[in-house]
């Protein structure tokens, strides 16, 4: 019984700080196709820039790209949690503010990867199960990674190491919330997100597309920041602890 109350006591706590929080910052809805804009040119560039012997290099600025795509929102979503504020220069800032973890992170990512695709081909068929079975504990296991990075003054892999532990702690009052919005969030868009550093969701062609497109963009700025509050909540408090102050 007082896991159920404490469920319904962080989540009415933090849904209204998320609504507010929203409201206020509305502006990162659109975030997502900033980041398409800048990503297709910044992409024509590197194709164009690095060619030839140069090519080689090209793969290091896709992924520095990318880490800093990422950097960016991350620190939007750190100015909303914490300061419940997003302005031009903390978009300006963002690019580079997370971007050392968050590359180490994609790099440990990479040769996670690489590794697993020998083990596949010296597994054969059964590598399929055990590829499956890895991406889900990853995706189980690091899911809190993203607000650990932003919320964290912790290493790479002290971050890593932190996430695990976090789910292992609060994997009710995490997966209940997080289950919910994404099934929403999947009835609306008819995708579903999979990928922990996701920072928005992909357009389909068509008019329909583009209102679910929008809808999509306007549940996943909400499902983000209430991944955040909530993570800020959980991490800085314990069930005791929060059952004690909901007394008062």
């Amino acid at each position: 019984m007082e896991i159920v109350k404490d469920i319904l006591a962080v989540n009415k706590q933090v849904l209204k700080k998320s609504i507010a929080s929203l409201r206020d910052n509305w502006i990162i809805i659109f975030t997502g196709m900033v980041y398409v804009i800048i990503n297709i040119i910044a992409l024509l560039l590197v194709f164009t820039i690095f060619t030839g012997l140069l090519s080689i290099f090209a793969g290091i600025a896709v992924a520095v790209l990318s880490a800093s795509l990422i950097s960016n929102y991350f620190y939007l979503l750190f100015n909303v949690i914490n300061y419940n504020r997003v302005t031009f220069q903390d978009f300006k800032d963002g690019f580079k503010y997370f971007l050392r973890k968050i590359y180490t992170v994609l790099f440990f990512a990479w040769i996670g990867t690489y590794f697993l695709g020998i083990l596949q081909g010296m597994l054969g068929f059964n590598a399929l199960i055990l590829d499956l079975i890895i991406k889900l504990s990853v995706f189980i296991l690091l899911n809190a990674l993203p607000e650990t990075l932003y919320l964290k003054v912790l290493e790479p892999m002290d971050s890593i190491m932190y996430a695990v532990d976090f789910i292992r702690e609060n994997i009710i009052n995490w997966a209940i919330p997080n289950l919910i919005f994404y099934l929403l969030l999947y009835s609306i868009t008819g995708k579903l997100i999979v990928d922990i550093f996701a920072i928005h969701i992909n357009a389909s062609l068509g008019l329909d597309g583009l209102v679910r497109y929008l809808l999509g963009q306007v549940v996943f700025s909400f499902i983000m920041i209430y991944r955040g509050h909530l993570y800020k909540l959980l991490s800085t408090s314990t069930r005791r602890k929060r059952m004690f102050m909901n007394k008062f």
